[in-house]
Formats: C-alpha cells, sequence, structure tokens
C-alpha cells in the first residue's frame, strides 16, 4: 500500500520521529561536551580568582600552573567559602561576592592582604549590564585595579569602603563608572554587604 505523504497522520508521525531523533542527538553531543564545558566554567574561575590577585594575561595551562601555585586552600566556614592565598610570600584572602546590579546579576571576586583591611585587587563580573557602561565593571581592568590599597574599614571599624560619585575619602572610596550609577551602586552595596561577614569571620577566630 502506498504512504499518503499528505495525510495529517503521515506528518505526524513524520514530526515525531524527526523530533525524537533530533532530541536524541542533542543530549548525546550536550553529554559528550559537558566535561569540557565544566573544565572551561572550573578554568574561567580560577583565572577570575588570579584576576582579583592582580595576577593576569595567563593561557589556560600556565593559569592552572599559577593557580596551584597561589591557592594554598579552599574553605568554607559558616557557609562562607573563601580561598587563602601566597603571593610573594604574602599571605592573601580570596572573597567571592554576589549582588545585583541593573540589568542582572553581578560577582566579584575581591583579595584582600592579611591585614584584613586591605584590598589587594578586585576583579568583577555581571549577567547582563549594558555594554560600554555598566558592563564596564568587568571589561575596564583600569576601573578595577582603583580598588588596589583602598582600606575596607574606617578607624571605628564601620564598613567604609564604597564605590561613589564623588570621591571625598580616598581612602576608601572609589569613583562611579560613567554613565552606570545604578550598576556602580550595586557593586557598592556588594563589598559593603559581602565583605563584612569575612572580615568578621576571620578575625574572630
Amino acid at each position: 500500500m502506498k504512504l499518503n505523504t499528505n495525510s495529517n497522520a503521515y506528518i505526524i508521525i513524520y514530526s515525531t520521529i524527526l523530533v525524537v531523533i533530533v532530541a536524541f542527538l542533542l543530549a548525546f553531543v550536550y553529554q559528550a561536551l559537558k566535561p569540557m564545558q565544566d573544565a572551561n566554567v572550573a578554568l574561567d574561575v580560577k583565572k577570575q580568582i588570579l584576576y582579583s590577585l592582580n595576577i593576569r594575561g595567563l593561557d589556560g595551562a600556565e593559569a592552572e600552573a599559577k593557580y596551584a601555585e597561589v591557592v594554598k586552600d579552599e574553605k568554607e566556614e559558616n557557609g562562607l567559602k573563601y580561598y587563602v592565598c601566597e603571593v610573594d610570600g604574602q599571605q592573601k584572602y580570596v572573597f567571592p561576592l554576589k549582588g545585583m546590579g541593573l540589568w542582572g546579576g553581578i560577582s566579584a571576586f575581591v583579595s584582600v592582604n592579611d591585614d584584613l583591611n586591605t584590598i589587594n585587587g578586585a576583579y568583577f563580573n555581571h549577567e547582563s549590564e549594558t555594554a560600554g557602561l555598566g558592563a564596564e565593571i568587568k571589561d575596564s581592568q583600569a576601573w578595577q585595579e582603583k580598588f588596589q590599597g583602598k582600606k575596607i574599614q574606617d578607624e571605628q571599624g564601620n564598613i567604609a569602603i564604597a564605590v561613589v560619585k564623588k570621591v571625598e575619602n580616598p581612602v576608601s572610596e572609589v569613583d562611579c563608572v560613567t554613565g552606570a550609577t545604578l550598576t556602580s551602586n550595586g557593586v557598592s552595596d556588594m563589598l559593603r554587604d559581602g565583605l563584612k561577614p569575612y572580615i568578621n569571620l576571620l578575625r574572630n577566630k
């Protein structure tokens, strides 16, 4: 019996078989590539941690080797994960932070000297900030470098680090990204709210 390729039944069966085959192929490709994707994500995180330690410009293999050299321990206490590092014989702590920007989540790795009050370096990332504006928190290395040497707390122990429109206290303040006030405010809130628990945790040990 000759198939009626114009019938509804034929079209439905053909479409169903095609969808099943495509879904199977996509699932197979996803599973085959997942280990590589996971490795790339892990390497990207390691590079971000190195960026916060002011170590940049390394390819994949170099970054892996440098990470193994400088990151001495990964710890998690009271729900707070952080990294104990050593750079040029000096101990540093790297704290992962999360916050909200204008259009979505923002994140950071901030390295702090062993005095637990001086920022050694910082790297910021985002999910969906505007290119050329809020995205500058990730794209502008020069802006990230402004955090080097800034104090987290004032002499009274209050969190003082901030991103502001007009810097009045250069010891602890960084000027905001031009044209991205709300994203800059999100960075400031993330630093203030995110760093305090780490500082309290390590000082009380």
